[in-house]
């Protein structure tokens, strides 16, 4: 079967080094998304290959319309599973060319991929509290992209177990350069007095809470837990139908749940629609770009902000490069919300970056 790799999403260089388990956050899927036609000529017309990747850009070409993103840089998972779901019988996964449910929505909520070594603490996959129950099944969706029968996905979910037993043996990357100790110190303090209520403690004694925060408190962008792409009611009916919910479900709530913050120095950028450049802004929103350019080369770093490099984005660069530039303004892309930092003092501020640092 000839379908997609994880590591595309899941794996990304880092200060000159491949790891696995963290996001890719510099594919552009604002492109056309039929990329296996450009494997085409690679592969026999005939025999079972040529087959399989005949199936493959089909496949693409059908869900290409609903899994455009405005923005390059932002991941589009959520649309590529409605998409998926529309052209499938939930009872025998048998692709339709036609849509077996409505069409799916051509605005596509952005997501930023989370990292994989956050899975071992958390009870659910999705950032709207989704994804609970066996959580290998829900994992597995990810073939469903070219999986066409339930006998398939059974062969395919008794080895997925594996696959996240092996997920969960990640650990985050340690910060690559040098951390002033005392000021961190200080940090660990204030975090714990004022952060791990939602983002849990860290050290040899630790806890992760799994809280889903409501919009009406975390204040960030709306459109993904407001039931847009997978979350949408006719996804979610069509999942709890099929062979995927069998064992699992999705439920998503009216929030956001706080992710785990180990390795957060790598994982720029932030919020879960990858909305601010540096977590120095997530604890400042008055710093935050209303548009901004990734500049970014993995082994440059601010390591001042816990960053990639970026730039600020000009009405030229917008219309020069309008796929280029993160515009905050557009729906989805919102940088609004989680103004907890704001309550301290840019010198605490300062502190707890340095302690972000030792996570």
């Amino acid at each position: 079967m000839a379908t997609a790799n994880c590591l595309s999403c899941h794996a990304s260089m880092l200060q000159g080094k491949l790891v696995v388990g963290l996001g890719e956050t510099r594919v552009d899927y604002s492109a056309d998304a039929t990329m296996p036609l450009q494997l085409a000529s690679l592969v026999p017309a005939t025999g079972e290959a040529g087959a399989e990747l005949r199936k493959l850009v089909q496949r693409a070409k059908a869900i290409a319309p609903y899994i455009r993103t405005t923005v390059a840089g932002p991941n589009p998972a959520d649309s590529v599973a409605a998409a998926l779901f529309a052209h499938r019988d939930p009872q025998t996964l048998a692709w339709s060319d036609d849509l077996l449910l409505q069409e799916p929505s051509k605005e596509v909520p952005p997501a930023d991929v989370p990292a994989w070594w956050h899975l071992k603490k958390k009870n659910a996959l999705f950032y709207t509290g989704a994804g609970r129950g066996d959580q290998a099944r829900i994992m597995m969706t990810s073939s469903a992209l070219c999986t066409d029968s339930v006998e398939r996905a059974r062969a395919i979910d008794a080895y997925f177990p594996d696959v996240r037993a092996y997920v969960l043996s990640l650990e985050a990357p340690d910060y690559a350069f040098p951390i002033d100790e005392d000021k961190a110190s200080v940090g660990q303090k204030l975090f714990e007095s004022r952060c791990a209520r939602c983002h849990g403690t860290y050290g040899p004694v630790s806890t992760y809470p799994n809280l889903l925060v409501h919009l009406d408190e975390v204040g960030t962008d709306p459109f993904l837990a407001l039931g847009s792409a997978q979350f949408a009611a006719p996804y979610l009916e069509w999942f709890a139908q099929s062979f995927y919910g069998e064992i699992s479900r999705l439920e998503p709530g009216h929030g956001y749940v706080a992710p785990p913050l180990d390795g957060i120095w790598a994982t720029a950028p932030y919020l879960h629609n990858g909305s601010v450049p540096t977590v120095a802004m997530v604890l400042d929103s008055s710093a935050r770009p209303a548009a901004w350019v990734d500049t970014r080369s993995r082994s440059a770093y601010l390591e001042d902000a816990l960053g990639f490099p970026f730039a600020i984005a000009n009405d030229d660069d917008k219309r020069q490069s309008p796929n280029r530039v993160y515009d905050t303004s557009i729906p989805g892309y919102s940088s609004s919300g989680h103004t907890y930092g704001d309550r301290m003092s840019a010198r605490e501020r300062g502190a707890v970056l340095e302690y972000l640092k030792t996570l």
